[in-house]
């Protein structure tokens, strides 16, 4: 088959195939950045926090009357409710370890902060997140200690939230001990927290774990700070690892027992939680990247039904050629052309289309990327998935094109003869 037949009827109808080449341009350029955005949201939603999640759940409540205010003997007081708290939960049968926390990676609600080698610098040398924990920390979150020691009950220190003393021993993740000690000898060494005059010392260095914040991307979002501290507000965070398999009895046993401890408190719910206000980490997760997967399948959707638009545009534009040409058929029947000479000559003329417009798709492609490198600070788009993507909208063309092909192959010649 000669390419020359083809080119001719395509100059003939180059508005239709201007607009066809058009719409698979935009469909190719589009699909691929949704495609590459949506696979970085699914790499995100897919990242380890570096907990053992399994068997891990968060008690969120509130003390009711507990005193207010900074004054020691209030501090002293509110303590005294979480320590009881604390040896109610580890006291339970199916209770592995319980441990009070200021927050857990995607509970979006967290601190930030700034780790200098330095006293008293205004700007750190990185940006960390921040967790307070008591000694059974590791033990409740199952954080994997790569060098060092844990807390230990001498560690642990107790304030308001408000309060402005500092632990004198951290433990750091791996990712925040190689920033700030690229030679590999974080521990015994001394950091300082938001500019803090006094030191704290490094004692353990953990795998990994990860923001509170789950939108946050870059490499700061692994850079975490364990503090043995426990914060005495009323509203509390108890971290509560249940022996295997027993998840649900101990999340329900906690509840009751804690009331059965102490009837004056709220377990509460904020909209973000379940209910009863304790809640699995799997709950956790999923609630956290709640947005992201919403995101993901909206731009899933989006891409599907941009496919679908350009494959039926395709359809119909050669649907309407095959009836324009419907006597031309007949009469290359009739000169001896078999139904697969009509057949390819349709998906080659499609092919050509689809290849020009793939060709103004890629340019559109890498251009779009480059302007969302440049806004939203986003990844380059590797090339394979622009390839990919080629291919993909070929292929489809080629689907696109060939039942009205196939159709065209099954005129018969005697349609030539019908309006002599």
């Amino acid at each position: 088959m000669t390419l020359h037949p083809i080119l001719a009827a395509l100059r003939k109808h180059k508005a239709g195939a201007f607009l066809i080449g058009l719409q698979i341009a935009l469909t190719l350029a589009i699909v691929c950045n949704i495609v590459f955005y949506v696979a970085q949201q699914v790499q995100k939603i897919q990242r380890p926090t570096g907990l053992d999640e399994n068997n891990l759940f968060l008690v969120t409540q509130s003390f009711v009357g507990a005193p207010g205010g900074d004054a020691p003997a209030a501090v002293e007081q509110r303590d005294a409710l979480q320590l009881t708290d604390l040896a109610t939960l580890r006291g339970l049968p199916d209770v592995a370890d319980a441990s009070a926390v200021s927050s857990l990676p995607l509970l979006r609600s967290g601190n930030t902060v700034q780790v200098a080698l330095k006293p008293d610098q205004a700007h750190g040398m990185a940006t960390a997140n921040w967790f307070a924990g008591d000694q059974q920390v590791l033990k409740t979150l199952g954080l994997r200690l790569i060098a060092g020691r844990g807390f230990t009950d001498a560690d642990v220190i107790h304030r308001a939230s408000g309060g402005k003393r500092w632990p004198a021993v951290v433990i750091v993740t791996k990712a925040l001990a190689d920033k700030l000690f690229p030679a590999g000898d974080a521990l015994g060494k001394p950091i300082y927290l938001d500019g803090a005059g006094s030191p704290c010392t490094i004692v353990g260095v953990v795998g990994a774990m990860l923001t509170a914040f789950p939108d946050s991307t870059g490499a700061w979002v692994g850079r975490s700070v364990l503090a043995p501290l426990r914060y005495d507000d009323a509203d509390t965070l108890y971290a509560v690892r249940a022996k295997p398999g027993r998840l649900q009895a101990a999340m329900h046993s906690a509840r009751k027992a804690l009331f059965a401890s102490n009837p004056l408190r709220v377990i509460q719910s904020d909209g973000r939680y379940s209910q009863s206000g304790i809640h699995s980490f799997a709950e956790l997760r999923v609630m956290g990247y709640a947005v992201d997967r919403f995101m993901v399948q909206v731009l899933t959707v989006v891409c599907l039904i941009l496919l679908a638009v350009t494959a039926v545009g395709m359809t119909g534009l050669t649907s309407f050629w095959v009836a324009q040409r419907h006597k031309q058929i007949g009469i290359r029947r009739a000169l001896g052309a078999t139904r697969t000479n009509i057949l390819h000559y349709f998906q080659v003329e499609n092919l050509l289309i689809a290849g020009g417009g793939c060709v103004a798709g890629i340019v559109l492609a890498v251009g779009i990327n480059l302007a969302l490198m440049r806004v939203f600070a986003m990844d380059r788009m590797p090339v394979w998935y622009v390839i990919v993507g080629v291919l993909v909208v070929l292929a489809l063309g080629q689907l696109a094109v060939f039942a009205p092909a196939r159709r065209a192959s099954n005129v018969p010649p005697v349609v030539a003869t019908r309006s002599v």
